[in-house]
């Protein structure tokens, strides 16, 4: 298998993606190197970001409409 690091980047992030999937699936050997390419895509991109999100606020936390004390 290549390593995550000889990858471009299109092919690094369907790589991941169908490791992460078996790995979710119960493939046990395809674990680490999820993990590793993973790591590889997040040293690459960095962690996600707000950018992308939406400008709805979040759902209120609704108040008892007793008083505790």
């Amino acid at each position: 298998m290549t390593e995550p690091g000889d990858l471009d980047d299109e092919e690094l992030l369907n790589r991941a993606h169908q490791l992460r999937l078996l790995a979710l699936r119960g493939h046990a050997e395809t674990r680490r190197p999820a993990r590793l390419h993973e790591a590889e895509v997040r040293r690459r991109f960095g962690t996600p970001t707000t950018v992308s999100a939406t400008l709805e606020q979040a759902a209120a936390r609704r108040r008892p409409f007793w008083r505790f004390w």
